[in-house]
């Protein structure tokens, strides 16, 4: 599902605004009237922003607060709509979602190479354990197949991580 931008505004064109944000992202905007409404709507959807009218946080920090804690992964953003023009909005959106992007890309790739290191480790492990295996005396000679298919896998596993790893 497309991750959206949700605007929560009590402002009466707030609906016309979203329409022209949305054409401008080309991603969906929600509009919550209210705090209620915004509370609702955050434990429903997942949100790539979240864009809160700057007074609904100011006058009640604690819903604020709220907001934010079940904004999970959503930039917050808090915007004064009567001072910020509507360009100037979707500009620093645009370049929230950029900077998302950004940091999943990051912490993507930091997790590969993590889950990389590590798999490379056990499989290094399973590798020199047939070898060992291999190399055995008593071992019974129908298992020698076994343990060079064992030898072939493990070696293919591992030349791929190093691979993925570059």
């Amino acid at each position: 599902m497309e991750k959206c931008v949700l605007l929560v505004s009590t402002m009466k064109d707030a609906k016309e605004g979203a329409a022209l944000i949305a054409e401008q992202l080309g991603l969906p905007v929600d509009v919550a009237p209210g705090r209620r409404e915004a509370l609702t709507a955050l434990r429903h959807s997942e949100f790539a922003v979240v864009v809160i009218e700057e007074n609904l946080a100011e006058s009640d920090a604690e819903w604020a607060n709220l907001v934010w804690q079940h904004a999970g992964l959503a930039i917050p953003m808090e915007v004064n709509f009567s001072i910020t023009a509507r360009s100037r909005l979707i500009r620093e959106i645009r370049a929230a979602l950029s900077r998302r992007q950004q940091q999943t890309e990051l912490a993507r790739r930091e997790a590969s190479r993590t889950i990389g290191n590590e798999l490379k480790g056990s499989v290094t492990g399973l590798l020199l354990q047939t070898q060992l295996t291999q190399r055995s005396r008593g071992v019974p000679p129908e298992l020698a197949p076994k343990l060079q298919h064992l030898v072939e896998l493990a070696t293919e596993i591992r030349e791929r991580l190093q691979q993925d790893m570059h």
